[in-house]
This record gives C-alpha cells, sequence and structure tokens, in this order.
C-alpha cells in the first residue's frame, strides 16, 4: 500500500511557505531578476566609492560627497552624499511601500495565515539583533543610539546573491526570503519615523500630509479627473510627489518616508486568474517599470557609492574599529542575531499554530534566508547616518562593520545555500514538467 503524500494531506492553510499562484511566482521571478542587477550594481559602486577613499585620492572623494547644492530657502541646500541619502533614496522607499501594497492588496500579505510567519519572522529578525547589539555595547550607554542599524535588511544585495548561488532553490523559499525582507523594510522604515525624528515642523508636516492626500486621490481617480492611461497618468503624479517630499523634509522627518507613504497610495489591481490576463497595465505596474531600473541602476548604487566611502586609516585603523564595540555588536548581529531571530520566530510561530514546514523545504533552508537577511547593506547604512554624526569616529566604525558582517553573512549563506541547490537542482527539473499542456507547469495544478 502507497504511502499518502504528505504535501497533499496538508492543508495548504497550514502549511509554510505557501507556493502560491502561477502568476505570482512569474512575478516574483521578474522581481529578482531585475533586483539581481541592481544588486551587481549596488556592490560595484559601494566597492568603488570605500577604495577612492582609501586611496592617494581620498580628498576629491570627500570633497565631491561634501558639496553642497539646492536652495536654502526651502530647505533644500544638501551635500550630494545628502542628496543620495534623502532624496535618490526616497526612489528605493517608493517601490518599498509600492511592494508592500501589493503584496497586503494581492500577495501572500492579504490572508492572515499567510502574512502572519514572515510578518513574524521579520520581527524575530529585527528584535534579537537590536538585543544582540544593546548587550555588547550596554557598559557605554552613549553607543545605545545604534541600535536600530543591524535591524534591516537590504533587498537588491541578498536577492543577489541569491540569484547567483540559488537559481534550483524552491520558488516558495524565494517568495519568503522577498517578503520577510520587505516586511522587514517597513519595520525599519517605522522604526526611523518614530525613534530617529527629534524635531518636527508642524506646518511643512501638514503640508506634507495634504499634498499626499491629493497625490493618493489623483491616483486613485486619475482617469476620471484626466481621462489618462497609467502611460500618461505618471507625469501628473510625479512632480507632485516631488513636492511631497519637499514638505516631509522640511518637516524634519526623513524624506524617504514620504517616498513609502506615496508608494502606499498607488492602486494595485489583484488579478485573481491563475495566468495574467493580456490587458493593459494598472498604474501600480506603470510605476513599478519607470521606476525600478531608475532605483536599481541609478538611485540606490549611488547611495551605497557616497555612503560606503569609508576612510579606514590602513591596518591601524582597521585594527581599532575591529576593537569598537559598536563594530562587534553590529557584526554578531547581522551574523548571529539576523539568522537565529528569524529561525527562532519561524519555527515558534509554525509549532503555536500547528503549521508544517513545506515537505520540499528542510530548516537548513530557512537559516540560509535567516543567513542571507543579514545582509543590512543600504538601510543600514542609512540608519548609522541617523545614528551617529560625521565627525564621530563611531560614524565610520559602524559603516566597517557593516560592510564586514554583509559580506561574512553572504559568505555564509552562500556555501550553505549553494550545497542545498545541488540538491533541489532535480527535483526543480521535475517540477518544471507541464504533461497537460496548459502552459502552467503542473506543481501550480496540484491542490
Amino acid at each position: 500500500m502507497t504511502s499518502p503524500d504528505p504535501a497533499r494531506n496538508t492543508p495548504a492553510s497550514a502549511q509554510f511557505p505557501l507556493r502560491g499562484s502561477y502568476a505570482e511566482a512569474l512575478r516574483i521571478g521578474t522581481l529578482l531578476r531585475k533586483e539581481t542587477v541592481g544588486g551587481g550594481l549596488l556592490v560595484l559602486m559601494a566597492a568603488i566609492g570605500i577604495l577612492w577613499a582609501n586611496s592617494p585620492w581620498a580628498e576629491a572623494y570627500f570633497t565631491l560627497r561634501d558639496l553642497e547644492v539646492g536652495y536654502e530657502p526651502w530647505h533644500l541646500q544638501l551635500s550630494l552624499g545628502a542628496w543620495a541619502a534623502d532624496g535618490l533614496l526616497a526612489i528605493f522607499f517608493f517601490l518599498i511601500g509600492l511592494e508592500l501594497k501589493r503584496e497586503f492588496v494581492a500577495g501572500d500579505l492579504r490572508r492572515f495565515s499567510t502574512a502572519i510567519v514572515p510578518v513574524v519572522a521579520a520581527a524575530g529578525g529585527v528584535i534579537i539583533p537590536a538585543l544582540v547589539y544593546v548587550a555588547i555595547v550596554a557598559q557605554t550607554p552613549g553607543l545605545l543610539r545604534g541600535w536600530a542599524i543591524p535591524t534591516a535588511t537590504d533587498i537588491a544585495f541578498a536577492v543577489a546573491v541569491l540569484a547567483l548561488i540559488g537559481s534550483h532553490l524552491p520558488g516558495p523559499l524565494r517568495i519568503f526570503l522577498l517578503t520577510l525582507a520587505v516586511v522587514d523594510d517597513l519595520i525599519a522604515i517605522s522604526i526611523i519615523a518614530i525613534f530617529y525624528t527629534e524635531t518636527i515642523a508642524i506646518v511643512p508636516l501638514l503640508m506634507g500630509l495634504l499634498t499626499i492626500a491629493v497625490y493618493a486621490v489623483l491616483a486613485q481617480r486619475y482617469r476620471q479627473f484626466f481621462h489618462l492611461k497609467p502611460a500618461a497618468a505618471w507625469l501628473i503624479l510625479l512632480p507632485i510627489g516631488v513636492v511631497a517630499w519637499a514638505f516631509v523634509h522640511a518637516s524634519g522627518i526623513h524624506a524617504t518616508i514620504a517616498g513609502v507613504l506615496l508608494g502606499f497610495t498607488i492602486p494595485v489591481i489583484h488579478r485573481r486568474r491563475d495566468q495574467v490576463p493580456d490587458t493593459e497595465p494598472g498604474l501600480a505596474e506603470e510605476f513599478e517599470h519607470r521606476f525600478r531600473p531608475l532605483s536599481a541602476g541609478f538611485a540606490v548604487p549611488v547611495f551605497a557609492f557616497f555612503s560606503a566611502g569609508v576612510a579606514i586609516g590602513g591596518a591601524e585603523g582597521f585594527l581599532s574599529a575591529l576593537t569598537d564595540p559598536v563594530t562587534i555588536g553590529i557584526i554578531a548581529a547581522l551574523v548571529v542575531g539576523k539568522p537565529v531571530g528569524i529561525v527562532l520566530a519561524t519555527w515558534l510561530t509554525t509549532r503555536v499554530r500547528g503549521i508544517r514546514l513545506d515537505p520540499s523545504l528542510r530548516w537548513v533552508d530557512i537559516t540560509g534566508v535567516g543567513l542571507l537577511a543579514g545582509i543590512g547593506f543600504t538601510v543600514s547604512l542609512l540608519v548609522t547616518e541617523l545614528s551617529f554624526t560625521a565627525t564621530d569616529p563611531h560614524h565610520d566604525h559602524a559603516k566597517v562593520a557593516i560592510l564586514l558582517a554583509s559580506v561574512v553573512a553572504a559568505v555564509i549563506a552562500s556555501a550553505l545555500l549553494a550545497s542545498r541547490n545541488r540538491r533541489y537542482r532535480k527535483i526543480a527539473q521535475n517540477d518544471a514538467e507541464d504533461t497537460d499542456n496548459d502552459g502552467i507547469p503542473d506543481v501550480y495544478d496540484r491542490p
């Protein structure tokens, strides 16, 4: 007598992670490929920044980074480095807000049963690293303000590593990483808004919120007001979004928050059919098509170039950085705290709610994802800028720690997931079969 297949007998709501629909798999695959290119450029530009900042021409690098441009009466006379952190990075956070909106409307986060695991896992991946950092620097209270530095995950960097070494890893595992990283960034954004805003100018803030409200109405009703298609509507919304960003920046709240709020206002089409219909793309798709290449190919790499450039000071300076409690705390939090927090939170959630791990996966795969989440590059560098002043030695030491921890996490995760990838290569070939010739792999036809 043949033993039953546990995958078929496990209710979809009690299995983690869910495979999702074929349309969702196609969308995630496309998104991962785009983020992979961005991740490569991110690493390249960060490396150029580091090398230039420690070369005989370092003075030219810092002169360029600190060059101020803009208009002071509008609070917009900023250095090029600040423009990259406050302005260009708002594009990246706009896409984060858009991706979150899509997940809540049409993705795995729209149902509590599928959202609970990645949300709790992301929370564990924020809380445990913060506690690890605090425990290490507790003897020096002045360093506690950097507690949020190791809480974020860099989507582009992590996805780039996953794409390089995990071409045959199961689709649900990739979706879990992406969902986890998006929720992780939402938590990091909330931390920035709540804990790193010292003073608030009420009038600019109210004007910013009013502008965002106007933006939201136009985004939802652009067809009725202007009789425009999505391909043209973004031209009207873009300048309004820039004005909203300027008001939020002038209010004292970090301007990247404006990017997230604007992304949340964009309407997302919930396509219920398993295959994406051949219809005109919605406004969310149009914005993603227009701005993701700009974000991945320019905004984030330029931010990495200006933010990662740290004058290490030779071997002596490097050793000094390694002995700083800030450095030790960040490295331990990202390399150890992140995977421990994610795996522990995932394990507890699945046990408490009676959710079974997908039979095609093992807990070592979740550990690999947790290690990838320890690549806390872009947002961690941003939080460093908010935690320590540029003249504080801990500022540069924190950046050194982020770079080291991200590399170490990437190497360990690569070694682990590469071995798992070989195991899944044969399984992936079977899953790609389409015996009924309906254009959808058989694995998505199974109950």
